[in-house]
C-alpha cells in the first residue's frame, strides 16, 4: 500500500488547523482508501494556540506529525524543510489556511498515478482581490519571459511530488530555496489541475508588502540574468547618448560661439536621469549579490526546538 505525505506549513493559523486536519482525514477515510497516510505540520513559531492545538492533534492521531521551529524562519524555508522531511511515496504540499482545497487530493493522486511525477495546482480564478490577483499575474508572466526555466502561471507550491522529484531537490543544498522554480528545474513528467482559490475564511494572512516583494525577487534573481545584461546594455547604449549629445553640444558652441547658452536645464535633467539609472542598476546588483550572500553562508533551512511522532 503506497504512503501518502501532506505537508502543512503554519504560523499563527489555530482557527484552521483542526478543521484541515479534519477535512484531509476525511479524504482519506472516504476517498483514498487504499493508501496510508501521514500529515506533517511545521510550526513556524507559532505566537497564538497553534501550538498546543497540534500537540493534541498529534496526541490523539499518530498519522498527525508535528515539527516545532526554534524561531520563525520565513515562508520559504520552512515548507521545503517539511518536505525533506516526509516518507511518503508521494509528497502534497498543502497550505494551512484553506485556500488550498483538500478536496483536490484525489485529483492529484488519480494524476500521479497515470505517471506524472510532478502535479501542480493552477489558479485559474480567485476570490482574493482582484487588483492582488491581477499584480500577480503581471509578476508571473514578467518571470516566464526572462527566465531560462519556463514556469507555471498561478502556481504558488500546492501540488504532488514523486518522492524521486524530492530526491532531486535535496541535491540543490539551497538554504533559500525557490520551490515553484526549482521543481521544474529538475524535470520529470508533469501535469495541472485547475481551481478557484477561495477566500480566507478565518485568521489573517501573515503575507505582508515585504514578503511578497522577497518572494519576487527570490524568483527573478534565481531564474534569470536578464536584469542584469538588460543594465549593462543600458550603460553602454546611455554612454553612448552621452558622447553623442556632448560632441553635438560642443559643435553647436563652437559654431555659434556668441550666442547658443547652454543652460542649466540639460545639466539638471541629465544629472537626475543618470543617477536614477544607476541608483536602480545597483539595487538589482545588490539584490543579486544578497541572494550569492544568502546561497554561499549555508545555512540549515530551519532549527527544530521539536518534533512529535516521527
Amino acid at each position: 500500500m503506497n504512503k501518502i505525505s501532506i505537508v502543512s506549513p503554519c504560523y499563527n493559523e489555530e482557527k484552521n488547523l483542526e478543521t484541515l486536519y479534519t477535512e484531509v482525514k476525511n479524504q482519506f477515510e472516504k476517498n483514498l482508501t487504499n493508501y496510508k497516510y501521514e500529515h506533517i505540520f511545521i510550526d513556524n513559531c507559532s505566537t497564538d494556540n497553534s501550538v498546543s492545538i497540534l500537540k493534541s492533534l498529534a496526541a490523539n492521531d499518530s498519522n498527525v506529525k508535528v515539527i516545532l521551529n526554534s524561531r520563525n524562519f520565513g515562508h520559504i524555508r520552512s515548507p521545503v524543510h517539511a518536505l525533506f522531511q516526509a516518507s511518503g511515496d508521494a509528497i502534497i504540499l498543502l497550505v494551512s489556511d484553506l485556500q488550498d482545497p483538500p478536496e483536490l487530493l484525489p485529483e492529484l493522486i488519480r494524476k500521479w498515478e497515470d505517471g506524472n511525477s510532478i502535479v501542480v495546482t493552477v489558479k485559474k480564478e480567485s476570490e482574493e482581490s482582484a487588483i492582488m490577483f491581477a499584480i500577480r499575474g503581471l509578476y508571473y508572466n514578467l518571470i516566464n519571459k526572462i527566465s531560462e526555466t519556463k514556469l507555471v502561471k498561478n502556481f504558488t507550491g500546492f501540488g504532488l511530488y514523486d518522492k524521486k522529484v524530492i530526491e532531486m531537490l535535496k541535491l540543490f543544498d539551497d538554504p533559500y530555496p525557490y520551490l515553484r522554480g526549482q521543481i521544474f528545474k529538475v524535470g520529470f513528467k508533469h501535469d495541472q489541475v485547475f481551481y478557484v482559490q477561495p477566500k480566507r475564511k478565518r485568521g489573517i494572512t501573515s503575507n505582508n508588502f515585504y514578503s511578497l516583494y522577497d518572494m519576487a525577487m527570490l524568483g527573478i534573481c534565481s531564474h534569470s540574468k536578464v536584469p542584469l545584461r538588460v543594465f549593462t546594455i543600458s550603460g553602454f547604449l546611455l554612454a553612448a547618448i552621452s558622447l553623442s549629445v556632448s560632441v553635438i553640444y560642443l559643435i553647436y558652441k563652437l559654431i555659434f560661439w556668441d550666442s547658443f547658452q547652454l543652460g542649466l536645464a540639460p545639466l539638471i535633467i541629465g544629472v537626475f536621469f543618470l543617477s536614477s539609472i544607476q541608483l536602480f542598476s545597483i539595487g538589482i546588483i545588490g539584490e543579486y549579490i544578497g541572494l550569492i550572500l544568502t546561497k554561499v553562508t549555508k545555512e540549515p533551512l530551519v532549527i527544530e526546538e521539536e518534533r512529535l511522532n516521527f
